[in-house]
C-alpha cells in the first residue's frame, strides 16, 4: 500500500539570499496552453536589518479589497 500513500515530508521554505531569514511563499500566475497555471515563488524579505528590505504596505495585507468595487 506504499505506492498509493502520498509523501507528507515538509517542504523547504523560501530564504531571502541576503541575510538567510525565511520569506513568505507568495502565488504567481502565467498562462500556459491558454489557461492560468498557479505559481508559487519566494516573497519580499521584510527584515529591516536586511539590505534588500521591502516594507509591508496596505496592499500586501488585503484591508482594501473591494474599497473600489461599485455598489449596484
Amino acid at each position: 500500500m506504499a505506492s498509493t500513500e502520498r509523501q507528507t515530508d515538509r517542504r523547504a521554505e523560501y530564504v531571502c539570499p541576503a541575510c538567510k531569514q525565511p520569506v513568505a511563499t507568495v502565488p504567481a500566475r502565467h498562462k500556459t496552453l491558454g489557461i492560468f497555471v498557479p505559481h508559487w515563488g519566494p516573497g519580499p524579505c521584510h527584515n529591516a536589518e536586511c539590505s534588500s528590505y521591502e516594507a509591508r504596505s496596505s496592499e500586501d495585507s488585503g484591508a482594501d479589497r473591494g474599497a473600489g468595487s461599485a455598489h449596484r
